[in-house]
């Protein structure tokens, strides 16, 4: 299991969100993928943020009752997130993973974003590693 490596479980299919991307296709892409939050990027792929749905459901309150138009995702996205490389050690992600932290997180190799990595990869890495966990269909499919 310590050989396991963030780039073993995480995502590489998924597409980040470019700045200046109307909020409203962010959601989307959120709930297609069934994620909580997407790295924003620039057109090099360097992070140069993150959304998140709580993100959006705020933004997507604010704007409906003051009827502002669709806000994009430069005006929502947190600016400084946290990053992984695809070396990292799985165990060691698990390790630090708790109350307050991020959910998903972009993985950087090089300043470049190759993928993301979310507690249900590694919940599922830990869950299937030998504790006789039994895991539904639905979680085989990711």
């Amino acid at each position: 299991m310590r050989s396991l490596k963030v780039s073993d479980v995480m995502w590489n299919h998924i597409e980040p969100i470019r700045c200046g991307a109307p909020l409203t296709a962010v959601v989307k892409v959120l709930l297609s993928n069934h994620v909580s939050g997407l790295p924003v990027v620039d057109d090099h792929r360097k992070v140069l943020g993150f959304v998140s749905e709580q993100d959006c459901i705020h933004a997507l309150l604010v704007s409906t009752y003051h009827c502002e138009g669709d806000p994009i995702v430069d005006d929502v996205m947190y600016r400084t997130p946290v990053t992984v490389s695809p070396e990292m050690a799985v165990v060691d992600l698990a390790q630090n993973l708790g109350a307050g932290k991020p959910k998903v997180y972009p993985v950087v190799d090089h300043d470049r974003l190759v993928g993301i990595v979310t507690r249900t990869a590694i919940l599922k890495q830990l869950a299937s590693s030998g504790c006789g966990v039994e895991l539904p269909r639905y979680a085989e499919a990711e």
